[in-house]
């Protein structure tokens, strides 16, 4: 399964749903803050501690494939790993 860690409003979030979507690959979204220079707003406490613990930062984008059990920052390195994966 493939979760996103991500930002509705965020430009690099949207640039990983859309490689998901081209991909038609399913996937879990999670909404831990709002996008913003300094991290943005808190929207869910529980999902941010949640993404630190398996990612150890606080950034998002960021995907976890549990079936591979892989975990990627950054929404360039997500389309990569995307594109070498499920194409």
């Amino acid at each position: 399964m493939l979760e996103l860690y991500q930002a509705e409003g965020c430009p690099h979030s949207a640039k990983v749903r859309e490689k998901l979507t081209d991909l038609g690959v399913s996937y879990v979204i999670h909404n831990p803050r709002r996008p913003g220079d300094e991290g943005g707003d808190t929207l869910n406490e529980q999902t941010l501690q949640a993404m630190e613990a398996i990612g150890g930062e606080d950034a998002i984008p960021f995907l976890v494939d549990t079936d591979r059990e892989e975990t990627r920052y950054e929404s360039e390195e997500i389309v990569d790993y995307l594109e070498t994966q499920y194409d």
